[in-house]
């Protein structure tokens, strides 16, 4: 009987664990792995109780169906070591090649790389703990805007629609300095980006472009970002550097139109 309320907790669990997105590579692992033990428990007490007992007598495919569950927890265990290795590996070879670029582009610009900062670990988890909104069709409300602050911001994006490029650099660049906590600023960043290409100064751009994308990761632009960096590295000559960032954008941000318009990036520069 005992063993029927393993295997029953064993499909159970492999079933939680399908529906359960809460958890982490490490939570999974570590679930299979007490659970691996206790079937090394079941299987020690299986086989040292004695003939004497009817059930040990009669246990034969017990014994077939435990060892099955127990390779099964082993390829299991096995499998999430693995992709857990392969989380790690991306997320410290983004970050690397992040922090690399920043080097790179104060070098260009003959800065002092003493004065970077710390390059944030890419893909920061959120709290999973926190309750989710599931209302459907809820709306997010818009984040409140200092006074002035949208009116400053479209005048910089006026003046980078009208051609005016020096001076939306200008405002923009003002826009930001202004409102260190705007969440437009992002964007500002970007669109600076866009009016120093325009302008033709590539290392401003990549600058722009490589702030907005560290100081805001996850915001909406961020595939756009992403893909004009590595284009403007790539304008710059620092072809590898700009393959290296292009193919992030299809790791980050699989399912945008930046992935596509980076693949063919790729292609057209034979990226190795």
């Amino acid at each position: 009987m005992r063993l029927l309320y393993v295997v029953i907790f064993a499909l159970l669990s492999t079933g939680a664990y399908a529906q359960n997105k809460e958890q982490t590579l490490a939570d999974v692992r570590q679930d299979l792995t007490i659970l691996y033990i206790e079937m090394l428990k079941l299987k020690r007490e299986l086989s040292t109780t004695g003939v004497a007992s009817p059930q040990v007598v009669t246990s034969g495919s017990s014994f077939v169906r435990l060892e099955a569950i127990e390779s099964e927890l082993q390829r299991l265990i096995a499998q999430t070591e693995e992709l857990q290795y392969l989380v790690d590996r991306v997320v410290r070879d983004g970050t690397n090649r992040i922090e690399s670029l920043e080097f790179r582009l104060v070098e260009l610009e003959g800065g002092d790389v003493s004065n970077i900062s710390e390059t944030s670990t890419l893909g920061t988890l959120i709290n999973l703990d926190d309750p989710i909104e599931t209302t459907i069709n809820a709306v997010a409300p818009e984040p409140e805007l200092a006074v002035g602050e949208k009116a400053d911001f479209d005048a910089a994006s006026e003046a980078l629609e009208n051609g005016d490029y020096e001076i939306s650099t200008n405002l923009f660049e003002r826009f930001t300095n202004t409102y260190p906590d705007s969440p437009l600023n992002a964007q500002a960043l970007l669109s600076r980006g866009i009016a120093f290409e325009e302008l033709g100064e590539l290392k401003s751009a990549a600058r722009a472009f490589l702030n907005s994308y560290t100081d805001f990761p996850e915001s909406d632009v961020a595939p756009q970002v992403m893909f004009r960096l590595g284009q403007s590295l790539v304008d710059l000559g620092q072809i590898d550097a700009g393959c290296q960032i292009l193919s992030q954008v299809q790791i980050r941000f699989p399912d945008v139109q930046e992935t596509d318009l980076a693949l063919d990036a790729m292609n057209e520069l034979q990226c190795q």
